[in-house]
């Protein structure tokens, strides 16, 4: 099992940036891709960004240019940089992992761009 603890949500303006982090703990080991996912009022749960054991990353077309993930394989935490926020992107942000143990998600946290 893996746990996953998410931090680094709040409230920006647009334009701004913000940086998530998720913190992983148990079997890190058995874990192949590390995940942000966000879900919108309303809308469905989408793929943000993903990074692989191996440093491979993509992004959704609406993120790329803007978003950043990586990943501290030392701190067992993976990282989502976000520059040049725009209302659009408010959602409630979730890690998630891949692995031989199956998925894990985190609790979520808010992002919110608003003036």
């Amino acid at each position: 099992q893996v746990q996953l603890v998410e931090s680094g949500g709040g409230l920006v303006q647009p334009g701004g940036s913000l940086r998530l982090s998720c913190a992983a703990s148990g079997s890190i080991s058995s874990i192949f891709a590390m995940d942000w996912y966000r879900q919108a009022p309303g809308k469905q749960r989408e793929l943000v960004a993903r990074v692989t054991s191996g440093g491979i990353t993509n992004y959704a077309d609406s993120v790329k240019g803007r978003f950043t993930i990586s990943r501290s394989d030392a701190k067992n935490t993976v990282y989502l940089q976000m520059n040049r926020l725009e209302p659009e992107d408010t959602a409630v942000y979730y890690c998630h992992t891949l692995g031989t143990l199956g998925k894990s998600w985190g609790q979520g946290t808010q992002v919110t761009v608003s003036s």
